[in-house]
């Protein structure tokens, strides 16, 4: 698929009537206005979202994308690269932390692989959309083509599609890819003109001589790529398999209505890609958590959003955006079954 005609689909505008309404229901509530705090913000959004004065995010769906990084041969991980397939295996078989808490969401979860160094077989649960067998090494030449990046680009797009036709309420996307901090951040900081020290840690947890092996990695990459900026340039370059993914199904949930809880920083600086092409995206996101990778501070930032948790997660595979559903549920119930002043028989303020 063209990359053009597929990030040239316009981004509708949440309803603001929707919103307005949501937002006079809250006044009405038995409470101070403004008394919940967050959770009425983000009730507010989602009406604007759903276009429904009472939204709802029962229907959640969470996609995992996988794929390999030819950076790994820099020494920037502290797993081998054997342990992204590893992980798609596990994905399928329900015992990852994303697994346990896609069954307690009650979600609908698929996983998509774009493409692991080491081929595998098929697995139930397991979209096979391999594109190459991990991308290649960024400190040394371009990490895609512009035809494997725009492949990944429409794996992502018929993933938000699939969400959508599901009647999905909310999308969350997750990532798996061994050496995917590394291509992340290299993105990150060619897209905000940042220094690999303000925006590479370190990922899986690596020694001090790993992480100055990941801040040279992206020096280099950041050194080879020159001075294009253009986002789905950046992407391509220095980006991954499944960032690239990430990347579309956001902006593609967003083309089709469908709000879009992000997770840590994987998935962030995927937004920032996403956003900084299609500056409308931004309105459809909500944030689920500050991770505590270097580095995503300054992605939130970027990107104006607060997140909804801090609880020094730094799993990914959309860890973080599931464990924060449940707020967004609570935010709902509130909107939606909340007695107002009027039911309940309590004096407002004025009164």
């Amino acid at each position: 698929m063209n990359a053009g005609h597929l990030w040239d689909t316009p981004i509708p505008e949440p309803d603001e009537s929707a919103s307005d309404a949501a937002r006079q229901r809250q006044m009405r509530l038995t409470k101070p206005p403004g008394s919940l705090g967050r959770l009425e913000e983000a009730a507010i959004r989602l009406a604007g979202q759903q276009a429904l004065a009472t939204p709802s995010v029962e229907r959640v769906y969470i996609t995992i994308f996988a794929g390999d990084h030819g950076v790994c041969a820099e020494g920037v991980s502290a797993f081998p690269q054997a342990v992204t397939g590893q992980m798609v295996r596990n994905f399928a078989a329900g015992g990852a932390a994303i697994s346990v808490l896609s069954r307690q969401l009650d979600a609908n979860m698929e996983v998509v692989n774009l493409g692991t160094a080491e081929p595998l077989p098929p697995l139930e649960g397991v979209r096979d959309a391999t594109i190459m067998a991990g991308t290649r090494n960024l400190t040394r030449e371009p990490a895609m083509t512009a035809d494997e990046r725009d492949a990944a680009l429409a794996v992502g797009d018929a993933a938000a599609a699939r969400a959508a036709e599901a009647g999905a309420e909310l999308f969350i996307a997750g990532d798996m890819g061994i050496g995917n901090t590394t291509s992340a951040a290299a993105v990150a900081c060619m897209l905000l003109n940042m220094p690999p020290g303000v925006l590479t840690g370190r990922g899986t947890g690596v020694d001090d001589a790993g992480l100055t092996r990941k801040r040279d990695a992206v020096a280099a990459g950041l050194a080879r790529h020159g001075n294009d900026c253009s986002p789905l340039a950046v992407l391509g370059s220095l980006g991954g398999l499944e960032i690239a993914a990430i990347a579309a199904a956001i902006r593609g949930a967003a083309a089709r209505r469908l709000p879009v809880l992000v997770d840590g920083f994987i998935v962030s600086v995927a937004a920032l890609v996403a956003v900084q092409h299609s500056p409308g995206v931004a309105a459809w996101l909500h944030f689920a958590h500050r991770s505590r990778e270097a580095g995503h501070d300054t992605i939130l930032q970027a990107l104006e959003s607060t997140p909804l948790l801090d609880l020094g997660m730094r799993l990914g595979e959309g860890s973080g955006a599931a464990v924060a559903v449940p707020l967004l549920r609570s935010a709902c119930a509130i909107q939606r079954d909340m007695a107002t002043f009027e039911d309940a028989g309590v004096s407002d303020a004025e009164e």
